[in-house]
């Protein structure tokens, strides 16, 4: 075995070693001493690999969820929009039952005024999925607006439901809550068919062109690409 590759096993194994003891413990009060014996190494080696125990916790945080994000064999998304969302809204529920003590870390403690790095990847990967429902004329609202309110909905619901006692737990609550938060933000079947067969509302048509144009910027200055976004912006919000 290499050092690079006996390198590499100590950090997994600090992460697992970590990762058990947070699940445990429901909270970030784990000893750098718990954790290297957990682990089978010294401290210098947390510290080479990690900084700090806080380097190493956030470390933890973030591999776990970015695997809801991301799962290493999950396969492409589909190219249907709403199947997609419907996708990750579905991971994202099963991830926090799955494992409460860390979706508690995620989302249930937080800091006034100060967005989460950590969960920074689930809300990069809905805009992105809802960008690529912009670009096919199916958004009712501009993509930032509709992945807070899809993440505030989809962080509510996944909250609600691990708080109720297993053997009573609501999942049509999820598919209810998702439908709903779904349609207000995606155009309907008729709207699409609409859509297709003319050049659409002034909205729909501003919300597709600031996707394309997000998407393709070539040919503007870095001062057009900003004023015409914030052109289209106000179109789209205004009907």
């Amino acid at each position: 075995m290499t050092a690079r590759s006996q390198s590499g096993d100590a950090r997994d194994r600090l992460l697992l070693a970590a990762g058990e003891l947070l699940n445990k413990s429901g909270d970030r009060n784990v000893s750098t001493r718990a954790v290297c014996e957990l682990a089978g190494v010294r401290a210098p080696t947390l510290y080479h690999h990690f900084g700090s125990k806080q380097g190493l916790i956030d470390a933890v945080i973030n591999h776990g969820f970015t695997q809801y994000v991301r799962p290493p064999h999950a396969p492409h998304e589909s190219g249907d929009p709403a199947e997609d969302l419907r996708q990750g809204w579905d991971r994202h529920v099963r991830f926090g039952l799955e494992h409460p003590a860390f979706y508690a870390l995620l989302y249930g403690q937080v800091d006034a005024g100060k967005p989460c790095t950590i969960t920074a990847p689930a809300h990069a990967m809905l805009r992105e999925l809802l960008t690529a429902a912009a670009r096919q004329g199916l958004l009712r609202v501009p993509a930032e607006d509709a992945a807070e309110q899809i993440l505030a909905a989809n962080i509510g619901v996944t909250l609600s439901l691990i708080t109720q006692p297993e053997d009573e737990r609501d999942m049509g609550l999820s598919d209810r809550v998702r439908e709903a938060a779904l349609a207000g933000v995606l155009t309907d079947g008729a709207e699409r068919d609409a859509a297709h067969e003319s050049a659409g509302t002034r909205a729909g048509a501003a919300l597709t062109l600031r996707a394309l144009v997000d998407a393709d910027p070539r040919g503007l200055t870095s001062g057009e690409h900003a004023l015409l976004q914030e052109l289209l912006e106000r179109l789209a919000v205004s009907g």
